[in-house]
């Protein structure tokens, strides 16, 4: 069974920065590609960054220049860097891997971003 676990939300002021973590279990994760989506209210859930195995990242335009998608296989762990945050980027935060013939996500983890 794949689960993911995602971390690291909470409240950011804007232009702050928040870390977000994602472990997973029940896969062989270093063949992965990794992604993060998020879901803003009242709007559809969407791509944000996404990691290949081989460390090749891509990244949706409203991420490029301040989200770093990075990974350590070591610890079967993906991670969101998120700098110079918005109210824009208030989101729940979802971590998915597609493995095991599905679209496998996480809970999400809420970031808010307010002053």
């Amino acid at each position: 069974q794949v689960r993911l676990a995602e971390s690291g939300g909470g409240l950011a002021q804007p232009g702050g920065s928040l870390r977000l973590s994602c472990h997973a279990i029940g896969i062989n994760f270093s063949i992965y590609t990794m992604n993060w989506y998020r879901q803003a209210p009242g709007k559809e859930r969407e791509w944000v960054a996404g990691i290949t195995s081989s460390g090749s990242t891509n990244y949706a335009d409203s991420a490029k220049g301040r989200f770093t998608i990075s990974r350590d296989n070591g610890r079967r762990k993906v991670f969101l860097q998120m700098n110079s945050l918005t109210p824009d980027d208030t989101a729940v935060y979802f971590c998915n891997v597609d493995a095991r013939g599905r679209a496998n996500w996480g809970q999400g983890t809420q970031v808010t971003v307010a002053s």
